[in-house]
């Protein structure tokens, strides 16, 4: 089927302000996500995944709105021991980053993987292909063909400290793609922290293959940058008995759209997914979440929460697919968000489609003011407006952030929040 005109124009613009990498083992791939994009074209409003969040910032030809750095915010696990990859709009920085060698792991640079034979070359844009059905995902695609730089990291064991990818940003209209791989190979265990302004405008796609009983653990922290404008997404495959947990706050931003596939192709996986959002004023942020279960006595959950003021704007659009013969599947997912003003919103859209008679699956989606009878009770035990609102507010988020196993890190990510909502009370 042909292209509307407009799409087609608007496509065609923006890949001709892309250079398309050339040679090595990851060519094929780039070429067949090209294609894709050019048969998709790139999403519009008009697209059913897309009408709560206008694409425009993520697709013009023109470069970025010019975004400024706000420097002020300290950056996050600063006090944590972890190894350092540091990327500089969307360029890798040596000089910042630790040396790229840990036991249990190996690291590489996406940009300097030049040879015609190597692990990755069976998974780059593999889960992304595999996560265009039955959802067209065209900026993915996009990024497959386009990337150029990023980390290709293969887990043999068990590394004794988090990885933890840096994104700083310096130039006020840098246009970044970047594509992670990572490979976790059975048995084995990685945490990996991402956190910095990126770029003006960001696109990042993160691979993720869990083998069989593997386990990876990802917290994310996406702030200190009021202009960004980004759109990250991670597609994962698990194995049997294997375990992915991810959880992403986010406090700043003018456009986030954060997308997560994940496909459980072994019997007894589970995969976790949570959010929590802090947004004030002109903010827009956006979860859209595919979890496809696709094996036999599987877990997953979907908890997100946001915090939205001042005419700030939070979507969730989440499903929970259960394909025939994925019986003994257990789903939960539950989007909720906290209005501190009449002026925010917030869209939901959660589905279920299930093909399985034995199954729990539960959904769930409410939006509402603070609690005025828990604030009451705050304030007539001496507890100020503002440090009241704060506290409800932490206790609405307290079953997101839960979802992070580490306590260290958990603490980090609430210290944070406290600090945003401070800030903003103040």
């Amino acid at each position: 089927m042909a292209l509307p005109q407009a799409k087609q124009t608007e496509t065609e613009a923006r890949l001709a302000a892309l250079d398309l990498p050339t040679g090595g083992w990851a060519e094929a791939a780039r070429r067949d996500a090209l294609a894709r994009v050019q048969s998709m074209g790139l999403p519009g409003r008009r697209d059913e995944y897309w009408k709560f969040t206008n694409p425009s910032g993520l697709t013009q030809a023109d470069a970025p709105q010019a975004a400024v750095f706000d420097a002020d915010e300290s950056p996050i696990f600063g006090e944590i021991d972890r190894l350092k990859i540091v990327f500089v709009d969307g360029v890798f920085d040596p000089e910042a980053s630790d040396d790229l060698a840990l036991e249990g792991v190996s690291i590489e640079r996406l940009a300097e993987s030049a040879s015609d034979i190597h692990w990755a070359k069976d998974l780059y844009g593999a889960l992304e292909t595999n996560g265009q059905s039955p959802v067209q995902r065209p900026l993915a695609a996009l990024n497959t063909a386009f990337a150029t730089d990023g980390i290709l990291l293969h887990v043999s064991g068990t590394p004794s400290k988090p990885i933890n990818l840096i994104y700083h940003h310096k130039s006020e209209v840098s246009d970044a793609i970047l594509h992670h791989v990572i490979k976790v190979d059975a048995g084995a265990e990685v945490t990996i922290l991402e956190n910095g302004p990126a770029a003006a405008r960001f696109n990042k796609v993160m691979e993720v293959d869990v083998a069989d009983t593997a386990r990876f653990h990802h917290v994310r922290a996406q702030g200190r940058d009021h202009e960004r404008r980004a759109a990250t997404h991670i597609f994962a495959r698990l194995g049997a008995e294997s375990a992915f947990k991810s959880f992403t706050l986010t406090a700043n931003g003018v456009l986030t759209r954060n997308e997560c596939i994940i496909e459980l192709t072994g019997d007894d996986a589970i995969a976790h997914v949570a959010g929590a959002c802090v947004g004030d004023g002109d903010f827009h942020h956006d979860d859209t979440v595919f979890i496809t279960h696709d094996a036999v006595n599987c877990e997953s959950r979907q908890v997100f929460k946001k915090v939205l003021r001042n005419g700030a704007t939070g979507v969730f659009q989440g499903k929970i697919l259960v394909k025939a013969g994925a019986q003994k599947t257990d789903g939960y997912q539950i989007s909720q968000s906290l209005l501190l003003d009449g002026d925010s919103q917030f869209l939901a859209k959660p589905e279920l489609e299930i093909y399985a008679d034995d199954v729990a699956c539960s959904h769930g989606s409410t939006s509402g003011a603070i609690d005025e009878e828990a604030l009451f009770y705050l304030r007539s035990r001496g507890v100020a407006h503002r440090d009241a609102t704060n506290l409800l507010t932490l206790a609405f988020l307290a079953e997101a952030v839960g979802e992070i196993e580490d306590e260290t890190l958990a603490e980090e990510i609430v210290g944070r929040i406290e600090a945003w909502l401070l800030r903003r009370s103040a």
